[in-house]
């Protein structure tokens, strides 16, 4: 699958926020952070790492406020707070209040698809949402994160250009404090480039520790890879992973958007079976189950809300209006995909239910 080029993101005008904080925010008896935001943007000068971000939110009338971070991460879904939260105590005749979230994220050189460009140093974080208010931020150094490593394709990784986005992308915003997704997904990889480009399997599996999740679904781009082949690639990757300490999670595939006249998606374009007639989602199956890997599948999940709604109803989870692309998830169907990966860890007890946000 092809590469995306770098797409100019628009920064989100923080009139609100900025409006329910005063002019000497940042500083003593300021709200905390915000000498770091301009324009809906908040820049930390920091080296690659894991940080923890808690962000208070909040003004003087009810707002919606949403994080995203570097190349387009969802980092925290729109949040409501009631007016008058978030403003100090000088300014309103009762207690002061607010409404706090917080959340992890990994902070790496490059930022987004590990052979794209390097994006730009430290860590940016940007304010959207229907009404942003933002009263204060910090970011500290995360002590105790485990990092849920991701190997994949384009279908899953940290697309750099609207209107294209990974389910990858979208999975951080459903994760709280203490977990971190480090998305190591390349456009256009197999399971063979996978393992053999030094910026991807050599570059992940040293920074694999003891206890981290390292999901693995690399399937869409194995068109010319046998079966025997493909089976050894992911032994490998298990094999790996394993031996840095690591819990491997095998991911099925998600599925084209690909409908017989029945209205089913029951034919090997759109359930990945290539050309040599490997059936992708099958081995993946079975090497789970004779290596005893959680299994997430993922494409028998896809299958059933795409076959449920319907040839219409599920061209807004891809780009099949925008670029006729039946392969491709929207953000909108990259975070309901995402959805359905943070249900299933939280079922199979790879991530304490405490650790996720639901809806």
């Amino acid at each position: 699958m092809r590469r995306f080029n770098m797409a100019v993101l628009a920064a989100v005008t923080l009139s609100t926020a900025l409006s329910a904080v005063p002019a000497h925010a940042g500083e003593a008896g300021g709200r905390p952070g915000l000498a770091q935001c301009t324009a809906g943007v908040c820049h930390f000068d920091v080296p690659p790492g894991t940080y923890d971000v808690r962000v208070v939110l909040g003004g003087k009338t009810a707002s919606a406020t949403s994080v995203s971070g570097e190349t387009r991460r969802s980092l925290l879904p729109e949040t409501a707070a009631p007016a008058g939260m978030g403003v100090p105590p000088l300014e309103r005749s009762r207690e002061w209040g607010s409404v706090t979230r917080s959340f992890t994220v990994n902070v790496r050189t490059p930022e987004g698809e590990p052979t794209g460009p390097d994006g730009t140093s430290g860590l940016d974080l940007r304010i959207g949402g229907s009404a942003p208010a933002l009263a204060g931020i910090k970011v500290t150094p995360a002590r105790h994160a485990r990092q849920i490593f991701l190997i994949g394709d384009s279908t899953v990784c940290d697309q750099p250009g609207d209107p294209y986005s990974g389910w990858g992308q979208q999975l951080p915003q459903y994760l709280g404090k203490g977990v971190s997704v480090a998305n190591y997904a390349d456009s256009g990889e197999s399971t063979v480039t996978f393992l053999g480009n030094p910026r991807l399997w050599a570059t992940v599996r040293p920074l694999i520790r003891p206890g981290d999740l390292v999901l693995v679904q690399l399937a869409h781009n194995d068109k010319t890879t046998d079966e025997a082949t493909y089976r050894a690639n992911l032994e490998t990757l298990v094999a790996g992973i394993r031996e840095r300490g690591g819990q491997p999670v095998l991911v099925t595939p998600i599925v084209r958007r690909w409908f017989n006249p029945d209205g089913t998606l029951n034919n090997g374009t759109a359930l990945l079976v290539n050309g040599l007639g490997v059936d992708h989602p099958a081995v993946t199956r079975s090497v789970a189950a004779e290596r005893n890997v959680p299994l997430i599948d993922l494409t028998a999940k896809t299958k059933a809300l795409v076959e449920s709604l319907g040839v219409e109803g599920s061209k807004a989870l891809y780009l099949s209006n925008e670029a006729r692309d039946n392969t491709h998830t929207s953000v909108r169907g990259a975070t309901a995909y995402a959805g359905l990966v943070r249900d299933e860890l939280v079922t199979r007890h790879l991530v304490p239910k405490g650790k996720v946000r639901v809806g």
